[in-house]
């Protein structure tokens, strides 16, 4: 019996809905081009086959580095149609770790555009294994123009391969340390994670904003499940807080998915002041955590808006999720399970507990298959069902599941252990502070450094603000225990930050700032 085509990821996500709303519109690309779902599934059938003509089959793995947003949605969808694998890499990668990166994912074919075009030819004479090198957005020096190829391609469409458990594409986990890890996503894990958007209120008129982020996991986790939902999808190179002022009210854009210090940032300026927000209505916040201050100014700022809190990981995203502005989840807590999923928390030995602190573990279709030739890894991470990727969590009777962190973020005080959001939270509440950090650093006795650690904050001040640490210091001595209370606080103009493609500031680099602080407690 044959499979059926919607096993398939991109005919799943994209021709369903051709067939099903042809007119509708799709995507909208910086304001400049739109296309309707019709349009937008025979622009990949075209690519799909222009990709064929330069050799790409099923199962060929293709290293993807794209940095327009419109080619990563065409390429991706055209491989996912082909049935090839399709590695998801990272153009803000230094070029070591990209050539690194593409000789050990086995990939005999790379796409790029011209975005990247001097990285490429920096590590194009060390990847002997690459035999087929394609351009898209024009013709490249010793490289298939996949662009005159597309317009030389059939009209018909492309007949979908691939689908269900084979594999669809590597992502890549964003660890600070080590080569980045392969996660295997399949065409059933990604078409799981795609429903995200059914569970979360939506009209005909829905719009999901994004940005830069779409290469790597952002793509299943953000393209695919706008598309599947029947959403208009506006496709940005910039998504930080300066031009998401000027897309939300130009677009219209309803729904979003970001973290909270990208609203740290938006709210800590005066920009936003008079810019028309009123579109949005969905806002799914992960990655850290959402301070109660940071909430209340969203509400005050947004009232139209719901906020949602999400958890998950590259190996299983969005997992959990839950409304935290109107109280029915706790705020703190990413929520419960969400429809087909499952989490647990583990004690030392393995056994499930509730309402005790262990280790997260998360269950679903949505789970990757393993780790791309590292089966060790694979074996630490995958216990039957279960993804359990070390981070520390309670779960509360009723599933809610509120995360803790990496265990080696928490700090040891007193002799009980914190997690560095709480501290953070605690700053952040009070008036005219706009970030915080926390981090723990090792006390030392006799010269030598012992498992207490002292706390070190950093925050920096809201505009129009300045900040005292004595004052800071005296006002968390009333709201936190002993245990959780700054030894030393310092305001900076600016708290480090992963880079974040999409133009906006990424996760806090706590690392960095134990680094940039640490003599300031040394023989204290």
């Amino acid at each position: 019996m044959a499979r059926s085509p919607y096993g398939n990821y991109a005919y799943a996500i994209l021709t369903a809905n051709a067939l099903r709303t042809p007119d509708r519109v799709a995507l909208t690309y910086c304001g400049e081009r739109s296309f309707t779902y019709a349009e937008l599934d025979r622009t990949v059938d075209r690519r799909a086959h222009a990709l064929s003509a330069a050799g790409i089959g099923p199962r060929r793995r293709v290293a993807a580095l794209l940095n327009e947003t419109l080619h990563v949605a065409e390429v991706y969808l055209a491989a996912a149609k082909l049935g090839a694998v399709t590695a998801a890499l990272n153009p803000y990668w230094p070029v070591d770790t990209l050539q690194a990166v593409v000789a050990h994912s086995g990939a005999t074919a790379f796409v790029y555009d011209s975005t990247v075009e001097r990285a490429v030819a920096e590590i194009r004479p060390r990847l002997p294994a690459v035999t087929t090198w394609i351009k898209v957005g024009g013709p490249g020096e010793e490289a298939v123009d996949l662009d005159a190829l597309t317009a030389d391609a059939p009209q018909e469409a492309f007949p979908p391969e691939g689908s269900g458990d084979d594999p669809l594409a590597l992502y890549y986990t964003s660890g600070t340390t080590g080569l980045p890890k392969a996660v295997i996503h399949t065409h059933a894990s990604s078409l799981a994670t795609a429903r995200i958007w059914l569970d979360v209120p939506r009209a005909e008129d829905s719009v999901l904003g994004t940005g830069a982020i779409i290469w790597g996991i952002g793509f299943p986790a953000l393209v695919g499940p706008a598309l599947y939902a029947g959403m208009r999808l506006v496709l940005e190179q910039d998504w930080g807080p300066a031009n998401f002022l000027k897309v939300v009210p130009r677009e219209r854009v309803t729904h979003v998915s970001q973290i909270p210090s990208f609203y740290a940032a938006l709210l800590g300026a005066d920009d936003h002041d008079g810019v028309d927000l009123s579109s949005l209505r969905v806002i799914m916040l992960g990655g850290e955590a959402l301070p109660a201050a940071l909430l209340a100014r969203m509400r005050q700022r947004l009232p139209g808006a719901g906020v949602y809190c999400y958890y998950g990981q590259t190996e299983a995203p969005y997992t959990c999720f839950g409304r935290v502005d109107d109280g029915s989840t706790p705020l703190g807590s990413s929520g419960r399970a969400r429809t087909g999923n499952a989490v647990r928390i583990t004690g030392p030995s393995g056994d499930r507990v509730v309402g005790e602190v262990g280790e997260i573990n998360l269950a679903g279709p949505h789970r990757m298959a393993g780790y791309d030739r590292l089966p060790d890894k694979t074996a630490e991470v995958l216990r039957g069902e279960w993804y359990v990727g070390g981070d520390l969590g309670v779960l509360a009777e009723d599933g809610n599941l509120t995360v803790l962190g990496r265990r080696e973020d928490a700090i040891l005080k007193g002799g009980a252990w914190s997690q560095p959001s709480t501290v953070e939270e605690a700053a952040v509440a009070l008036d005219g502070v706009a970030e915080a950090g926390a981090v723990g650093v090792p006390a030392h006795v006799d010269g030598q450094a012992a498992a207490e650690q002292r706390i070190l904050l950093a925050v920096v001040a809201r505009s129009g603000h300045s900040l005292d640490p004595s004052k800071l210091a005296v006002a968390l001595a009333e709201s936190l225990p002993e245990h959780q209370r700054p030894d030393r606080i310092v305001v900076a103009d600016e708290l480090p930050h992963f880079q974040d493609a999409s133009g906006g500031p990424g996760k806090l680099l706590r690392r960095e700032i134990r680094e940039r602080y640490l003599h300031l407690l040394e023989g204290a």
